[in-house]
């Protein structure tokens, strides 16, 4: 047993997010592991560290996102990372160059180069349309049409209006948008599995990446898989009940 797992959570958001975003998440998990310490970290370039550049690659951005836990005092005891989309690429990065720091990892809606085509791994569908959105001048029509992308909930106004507010305290530069899009379009991981326990989670309402591509990641390593019939690719926004209960049964079983 995996005694460790699920008692010291790291969250890791996705391309322009920052960990604000995890909303009412973050009760959720907290209400289903109380006697866990929950920290969302915020990736370079978004949420406090907006003013900085965001580098280019995954294993930099992983880097820095390390360095973030072991200032705060986070590596003590093995973390468990549940990455969302670019998040759980520096999750899976960070398994494998720092494996003692890691027990395991839930990775949702993700995507590899290597294993997944170019055009699933960012629908061209969809990849027109974000460009346009990150040019958008209007912030609550930005974050709106957002939120409309990644989510398959009714739109709640209030949650516009919370995402608006976030863009304004901690406005994500369109530089460090294309500098975290060119780290997860080029993310190539080495062949190694890592030897932590992975959990995987998809939802087959995702419209930005295809859910077909955490399926090529469980046919290459065989890790634990579980998918949401109608959620977009914020699955935690859409179902955070859902998938806590996924990380509830994961960590038992561990």
């Amino acid at each position: 047993m995996n005694e460790h797992l699920g008692r010291n959570w790291i969250l890791l958001r996705g391309l322009s997010r920052e960990s604000a975003h995890w909303g009412d998440f973050v009760p959720l998990l907290q209400a289903a592991f109380p006697d866990a310490r929950i920290t969302a970290l915020d990736l370079p370039g978004t949420g406090r560290y907006y003013r900085e550049a965001s580098p280019d690659t995954i294993g930099q951005i992983t880097h820095k996102v390390r360095a973030q836990a072991q200032q705060a005092g986070l590596l003590q005891e093995p973390v468990t990372v549940l990455g969302l989309s670019l998040g759980a690429m520096v999750a899976f990065e960070w398994m494998l160059s720092y494996p003692g720091d890691i027990c395991g990892a839930t990775l949702i809606n993700t995507s590899f180069t290597g294993l997944s085509p170019f055009y699933q791994r960012l629908r061209w569908q969809s990849l027109g349309r974000l460009a346009l959105l990150l040019l958008k001048r209007n912030l609550r029509e930005r974050e709106s049409a957002i939120l409309a992308l990644v989510s398959n909930r009714a739109q709640d106004e209030r949650m516009v209006t919370a995402w608006e507010n976030i863009q304004k305290e901690r406005p994500v530069s369109l530089e460090n948008s294309w500098r975290q899009i060119q780290a997860a379009a080029s993310y190539r991981p080495c062949g190694l599995r890592p030897e932590q326990s992975v959990l995987l989670l998809n939802a087959w309402g995702d419209r930005l990446v295809a859910p077909t591509c955490s399926v090529d990641i469980y046919r290459k390593w065989r890790w634990q898989y579980r998918s949401h019939s109608w959620a977009g690719h914020d699955l935690p926004l859409d179902d955070g009940a859902w998938v806590v209960s996924q990380l509830r049964e994961w960590v038992a079983q561990n």
